[in-house]
C-alpha cells in the first residue's frame, strides 16, 4: 500500500514538473461581414450632377462600385485617379475621398497602409464635424491593435472614451473577450444587468473546457490516459502502446543483464513519458482555446463586439 502511494505521489509530482499553463491564449479574427455593410451607408452626401460629370466624380463612381462590391484592389486605383484629378479643387470632397480609400486598406487588413493614409492626408485633422469621425477613430485603433502599437492604440481608445462612451464601453467587452482575459470578463459581467448577454458565454465555456493539470495528471498515472480525457481516442492508443512497448522492452533488457540496451530503452522510454505529461497539457490548453473561441466568437458576433460591426457607414 505504501508502495502505491508512493507511486502516486511521484507521479503527481512529475506532472507538476511539467504543467502547462491553464491561461488560454485564444486568436479571433475579425469577420468582414458583406451583409453587414451592405446595411450600411455612406456618410458623406452624394455628388451632384455637375460634380458627376467631373473626370474625378466619374472615376469616384466607379471607385464606389468597386467599394461595395468589395473589390478592394480596384477600388483603391481608382480611388487614387479621382484623388489625383480633383486636386484641390474641393478638399471637402478630397477628404472623402481619402477615407474611402482608408477603409478599403482596413477591410483589406493593410493595416500599414491604412495608417500612412491617415498620417498623409487631412485625416489627420479632422474632428468630430467629419461625418465619419467615429468610424475613423475605430479604424486607426484597430490597425494600431493589429500592428503591436500599444501606446497609438491606448491613444486613440482615449479619444475615443472621450467622444463616443458608449462605443468605448463596448470596445471593453470586445477588449476582454479576445484577449480571453477570463478575470476581466466576469468583473465586467458582475457590472451588467442580470441574466446578462455575457452569461450563456461563460456557462458554456466552463462546461466544455477541459482541466490542463487533470490532463496531465492523468497521463503521469497511466500513459495516454490523459488524451483520452480529451477525447483524442487515436492519440491514447499511441501513448500507451509506445510506452508499454518501451517500458516492456527496457524490462527484458535489464532482466536479461543487457544494461547498455536497458539504459538507452529507458532514456527512450523517458522522453515518451515525460513528452506525453507535457503534451498532454498542451493538448488540453489547446482544446480550451478551440472551445473559448467558438463561444466568444459567436457572442461578438450576435452583439456587434467586433469593432468593424461598430462601425456605422460604408462606402
Amino acid at each position: 500500500m505504501i508502495q502505491w502511494k508512493s507511486f502516486l505521489i511521484a507521479c503527481l509530482f512529475l506532472a507538476s514538473c511539467y504543467r502547462v499553463s491553464d491561461k488560454i491564449e485564444p486568436r479571433i479574427n475579425d469577420p468582414i461581414q458583406e451583409l453587414h455593410f451592405s446595411r450600411l451607408h455612406s456618410p458623406f452626401a452624394p455628388l451632384s450632377e455637375d460634380e458627376e460629370m467631373a473626370d474625378w466624380g466619374r472615376e469616384m463612381r466607379i471607385a464606389l462600385f468597386f467599394a461595395k462590391d468589395l473589390d478592394l484592389y480596384r477600388a483603391v486605383s481608382t480611388y487614387k485617379r479621382a484623388e489625383i484629378l480633383i486636386g484641390n479643387k474641393d478638399p471637402g470632397r478630397k477628404t472623402e475621398i481619402q477615407y474611402d480609400i482608408l477603409l478599403c486598406y482596413y477591410l483589406g487588413q493593410h493595416y500599414d497602409d491604412a495608417v500612412d493614409m491617415v498620417n498623409k492626408s487631412a485625416l489627420a485633422h479632422v474632428d468630430k464635424t467629419f461625418p465619419a469621425y467615429h468610424d475613423l477613430l475605430l479604424i486607426l485603433y484597430e490597425c494600431y491593435h493589429k500592428m503591436n502599437c500599444t501606446e497609438k492604440e491606448d491613444c486613440v481608445f482615449e479619444m475615443i472614451q472621450k467622444d463616443f462612451p458608449e462605443t468605448a464601453e463596448k470596445m471593453n467587452v470586445s477588449r476582454a473577450l479576445t484577449s480571453g482575459n477570463l478575470d476581466q470578463i466576469q468583473q465586467i459581467n458582475q457590472d451588467l444587468p442580470h441574466p446578462s448577454y455575457l452569461d450563456p458565454m461563460l456557462q458554456s465555456y466552463e462546461a466544455e473546457k477541459k482541466s490542463v493539470r487533470t490532463a496531465q495528471t492523468l497521463n503521469a498515472l497511466m500513459p495516454g490516459a490523459g488524451y483520452l480525457y480529451l477525447g483524442q481516442k487515436k492519440s491514447a492508443l499511441t501513448a500507451f502502446l509506445l510506452n508499454g512497448l518501451f517500458i516492456a522492452a527496457a524490462y527484458e533488457f535489464f532482466h536479461h543483464n543487457y544494461l547498455a540496451a536497458g539504459i538507452i530503452t529507458t532514456s527512450f522510454e523517458a522522453g515518451w513519458y515525460f513528452g506525453g505529461i507535457y503534451g498532454a497539457g498542451e493538448e488540453a490548453k489547446y482544446y480550451n482555446e478551440r472551445a473559448y473561441e467558438k463561444n466568444a466568437a459567436r457572442t461578438l458576433n450576435e452583439h456587434n463586439l467586433f469593432p468593424v460591426l461598430m462601425m456605422r457607414y460604408a462606402f
